[in-house]
């Protein structure tokens, strides 16, 4: 013991501070993981998150997951059930915003030439049936905002035969027209698909390929499972599995235009063209669709949402990201607990 009594106390004072900072994250951002905090650190109000669990609790809502991150910080984290922290959820719909995302970073690079593009024109190989001008005019923008004019309704029978296809793209691509593009709102998993693949066709990576590269690895997602077409290709409509940190990370990245730890990783641009109301979707109301992201203009964010409750909301204005995995009817019970609970407690005035 008495060597160490011999160690000048400010030598061992550096040597304990050394350590310590080692274990410390390299910076703020979440690459690695995310760093957490009270919510009364970040400005929130602790008692009414607090409140809103004990209401999920007493409502017996079938939450899986619910994050909240307010500054970069999360401040607020709970598993329901058997789930974890590390259970990788079904993102459902989700994807389709990881998908808009990687379209925002293929014409950044110049792989696409601008979203006016002709879609029949990225698949000069292919030739679609029930061709006519509608077709012919649709462009890459009516497939971002699900104003394709296509003949299609999201369901078990529409993704029945899409399985049993060997070209998704070209079966989603071979239906009739109903209208023409740019006319009406008209949820199209499969439009989502053709997306994915004009993302290959451009790249000449698959998409998931394509993400690990330009995306996932800046994030530092690394484990996550993406179910593909028949041809190998990531779809684009729903398939990719991330954990609820996972997907926490598209939200900030959004919340801060783009940016990622001083990297522009999706143009600014893009970012804001994509979260703005380009359509009303005549489904809930005031909601606006942007490029494969839901608009609600009255909770001041928008959000990307899937199936069963799957939910990534971003609120620019309270530096706020929201995500939620569930297995519920619809986002209902989710969005009124973003209003009674979680945006008052941070300061939104309703």
């Amino acid at each position: 013991g008495k060597r160490e009594n011999a160690l000048p106390t400010e030598s061992k004072a550096q040597i304990s501070a050394a350590t310590s900072e080692v274990t410390l994250p390299t910076s703020d951002w979440p690459t690695g993981d995310w760093l957490t905090s009270t919510p009364e650190e970040q400005g929130m109000d602790g008692e009414i998150l607090a409140q809103m669990l004990a209401a999920i609790k007493q409502q017996n809502l079938d939450l899986h997951s619910m994050l909240v991150i307010r500054h970069g910080r999360l401040v607020s984290e709970t598993y329901f059930g058997s789930y974890t922290q590390k259970h990788k959820h079904e993102l459902y719909s989700c994807t389709k915003s990881f998908v808009a995302t990687l379209v925002g970073i293929a014409l950044e690079q110049g792989k696409i030439s601008g979203i006016e593009e002709k879609v029949v024109n990225f698949f000069p190989d292919k030739s679609f049936e029930n061709s006519d001008e509608r077709k012919q005019a649709m462009t890459l923008e009516n497939l971002l905002t699900m104003t394709s004019g296509l003949t299609w309704e999201d369901g078990d029978p529409a993704f029945r035969a899409l399985y049993m296809s060997s070209d998704w793209v070209k079966h989603v691509m071979d239906l009739p027209m109903s209208e023409a593009p740019g006319e009406r709102f008209n949820y199209c998993s499969g439009c989502s698909h053709v997306l994915s693949g004009i993302i290959r066709q451009q790249t000449g990576l698959a998409t998931q390929k394509y993400a690990e590269e330009k995306l996932f690895g800046q994030l530092g997602i690394k484990d996550y499972a993406w179910s593909m077409d028949a041809t190998g290709n990531a779809i684009g409509g729903w398939g990719l599995q991330l954990t609820p940190r996972q997907m926490a990370k598209l939200g900030y990245l959004y919340l801060h235009q783009g940016n990622w730890d001083g990297q522009q990783l999706v143009p600014a641009a893009w970012v804001e063209q994509s979260t703005q109301a380009h359509v009303q979707t005549g489904k809930l109301p005031h909601t606006g669709y942007g490029y494969q992201w839901w608009i609600f203009p009255e909770l001041g964010g928008y959000a990307a949402l899937g199936l069963g409750g799957q939910t990534i909301f971003v609120a620019p204005e309270l530096d706020l990201v929201v995500v939620t995995t569930a297995d519920m009817d619809d986002h209902e019970e989710i969005f009124n607990l973003l209003e009674r609970y979680v945006l008052p407690a941070a300061g939104q005035d309703r």
